[in-house]
């Protein structure tokens, strides 16, 4: 028996078009996501009632998710499906949309907000901004590379830091970069271009050269790190998993007084020779070091375009079908 209609009023016919979308298509897809429930719209006022027994608790996830994103609304964001689609992943994680999609890291050169938009993102956001040495693993267009560099501009520009540090491993056939034509900074150049794109997005072209040119931003792959102790620096380590041990090992014992360390990795692309990435087993060697976090970003965080959400997801499965099942003591199997 379905129970009492859960009844919310918008406040303002101007909220009302963004809340539903074009032709309804937002109100659509919150029906297609929630089919436990039925969702009516009269003038001002959304009512929100139980199809079956089983829909109380998803009508009143239902009214959250309509207080979240009116909400957002009211703040001055647009929403479009993609976004209430991230919405609605959230709100079925726990997770209070309007507290990480409001949340602003940083406002680029071109005035663009940079904000976290996922809750994974924003976990991962705020365990940079609580620890010394953060990882963030997990798989491509999640962001981790991009929100790093984000925090570390942000870090600069409030004078919380020097100097950015940014690097990578140059893996082609492990450090060896003598097949590539031209000098040192030639050689390695293509490897640090997506650490350079990053930047350039976030400060213009000209503005991110000038910092270079100062010493207050440094590219560099990583065997340039050796030897070194990097005080008052925020330092970025990204594509983690082609360290071996011995590199990770190295870079982490680099970091000096006042620095702050973000490690990223994405361990189903391991390119080093032979698979043996630092990253293996490294959580379980590091977990109680104290302000230093682990953060792990999923599927539902890809922030490019969905195919790569949904190309993620299939590898996952067809890596989970791949793993060996271990046998039982009555010769059963379990996963």
């Amino acid at each position: 028996m379905a129970g009492t209609p859960v009844k919310i009023l918008v406040p303002g016919n101007h909220l009302m078009a963004g809340l539903l979308g074009q032709r309804d298509e937002l109100l659509r897809l919150i029906e297609d996501a929630f089919p436990e429930v039925k969702i009516a719209v009269r003038g001002n006022e959304v009512s929100i009632e139980a199809a079956g027994p089983d829909g109380s608790a998803s009508a009143d996830r239902v009214a959250t998710l309509f207080h979240e994103l009116i909400i957002l609304l009211e703040s001055g964001q647009g929403l479009d499906p993609v976004q209430v689609a991230r919405t609605i992943d959230m709100m079925r994680d726990d997770v209070r949309p309007s507290e990480v999609l409001t949340s602003e890291l940083l406002r680029s050169s071109r005035g663009r907000t940079v904000r976290p938009k996922t809750g994974g993102q924003k976990a991962y956001a705020d365990a940079i901004s609580r620890n010394l040495v953060t990882f963030g693993l997990g798989p491509a267009g999640t962001g981790k590379s991009y929100l790093a560099v984000a925090l570390a501009v942000q870090a600069l520009q409030a004078r919380q830091v020097s100097r950015i540090i940014l690097t990578r491993p140059a893996v082609e056939a492990g450090e060896r970069l003598g097949f590539l034509p031209g000098d040192m900074l030639a050689k390695v150049d293509p490897y640090l271009r997506p650490l350079y794109d990053a930047l350039n997005d976030l400060l213009d072209v000209e503005g991110a050269q000038r910092l270079i040119e100062k010493g207050a931003v440094e590219v560099a792959p990583l065997a340039f790190m050796r030897g070194r102790t990097l005080n008052n620096s925020f330092i970025i380590l990204d594509e983690a998993q082609n360290t071996s041990p011995e590199q990770i090992k190295m870079f982490l014992t680099r970091i000096g007084f006042g620095s702050k360390a973000v490690i990223t990795g994405d361990m189903t692309q391991v390119d080093i020779p032979g698979g043996r990435s630092g990253l293996i087993g490294l959580e379980a060697i590091l977990h109680e070091v104290p302000d230093l976090a682990f953060v792990h970003l999923k599927a539902q965080d890809v922030v490019r375009h969905k195919i790569v959400a949904d190309i993620v997801t299939a590898y996952d499965r067809s890596d989970a079908a791949k793993k060996p099942q271990a046998p039982t003591t009555n010769g059963a199997t379990h996963p």
